[in-house]
């Protein structure tokens, strides 16, 4: 088995990384900010740090919380993590924002949706915007998630942007995916439909308190639907609840749930099996972003792209043949050695 790239840290990426181990908060977030930003050197700097703090990650339990915009993914995630430090547990929630699609801006207003939390030292709040990438989830997110565990933190709940039935990257990167669901939110038809709900591991339906009734009849149709629906794990049935956030009633149900869950996929062996197919799956993931980021960095591309893609919007010629022409520059490599990989790709 080949040895773990290693490389040495300069003094400030050193005390960067003593400062993550010893659980301090604003070295911690200033290493995610690192991660996340673009530029090369940074990222260079980000992948170095990351290779210091991998031997102490993997301890944490990683819960992905989704639903659709108003179903109280914030106030559910404020009384779950409130309950969650009354039984000792440190707390980090990575809420991803979304970005507009026009001005690329975000909000980032997670922190005043989770005012009692934000305010408590057993607990870390770190929005992050979504940059438009696909999946309801932030493009740093992993690492983040990395960074927060080599911190201690005992739980890590990504909260994603809440765009409806296409939030399924979270579930390839946490151990348990959680839907959040309302009442009267559709018929059984809608409960049906593949996509996120078949991949769900626990489905909650939230503002029960508001109408009980509702929530039973949501709760039996979903039940039904599951089903219908083919198992993402043997051992393991998915449950349905029902619970008030705002009430803060259920919540304690909803942790002993994932603690099943985790029991159960563990004795399997399911569990360590599924983290180190989600390591495989983000190996790739960054094999396609790195060859994606080559091609486009590459000068004959960089040459010849703004007109072939005129050429395309035309008519002139047809979008296979140049994209095949573009393609040819990586295979024929005409200008010599590629341009070195970025340095986020090698994580």
């Amino acid at each position: 088995m080949p040895a773990p790239i290693s490389t040495p840290l300069d003094p400030a990426d050193q005390s960067l990384v003593a400062g993550v181990l010893a659980r301090q908060l604003r070295p911690l977030a200033k290493a995610i900010t690192l991660i996340e930003s673009q530029r090369e050197d940074h990222q260079a700097r980000a992948q170095k740090v990351l290779e210091a703090l991998l031997p102490h990650t993997g301890g944490a339990m990683r819960v992905g919380i989704s639903g659709v915009p108003g179903v109280g993914k914030s106030t559910f995630i404020e009384a779950l993590g409130l309950y969650l430090i009354e039984q000792g547990l440190r707390v980090a929630v990575l809420a991803v924002d979304p970005s507009s699609s026009v001005t690329g801006g975000s909000i980032l207003g997670d922190k005043t949706r989770m005012e009692l939390l934000s305010q408590n030292p057993a607990a870390f709040i770190r929005p992050s915007p979504s940059a438009c990438s696909l999946g309801g989830v932030a493009e740093k997110t992993r690492e983040t998630m990395l960074v927060c565990e080599a911190s201690g933190f005992d739980v890590i709940i990504v909260e994603t942007v809440g765009v409806g039935q296409s939030e399924t990257a979270v579930a390839g990167m946490t151990d348990i995916f959680c839907l959040l669901q309302l009442p009267n939110a559709g018929d059984d038809l809608q409960a049906i439909k593949k996509g996120i709900m078949e991949i769900a591991d626990l489905i909650v339906i939230n503002k029960a308190d508001i109408d009980a009734g509702a929530a039973m009849r949501a709760k039996a149709q979903i039940k039904t639907a599951l089903h219908m629906l083919r198992p993402a794990s043997p051992n393991w049935t998915v449950p349905v609840l029902t619970l008030s956030a705002l009430q803060k009633q259920g919540i304690a149900d909803f942790w002993k749930a994932v603690c099943d869950y985790r029991e159960a996929l563990g004795a399997s062996g399911e569990f360590a099996a599924k983290r180190r197919h989600q390591a495989l799956a983000w190996m790739w993931e960054m094999i396609d972003s790195g060859l994606r980021s080559r091609f486009r960095s590459h000068p004959r591309v960089r040459e010849e792209l703004p007109a072939l893609a005129r050429a395309v919007e035309e008519g002139d010629t047809t979008p296979a043949a140049a994209a095949f022409r573009l393609l040819g520059h990586l295979q024929s490599n005409e200008q010599g050695r590629l341009p070195r990989q970025p340095a986020e790709t090698e994580i």
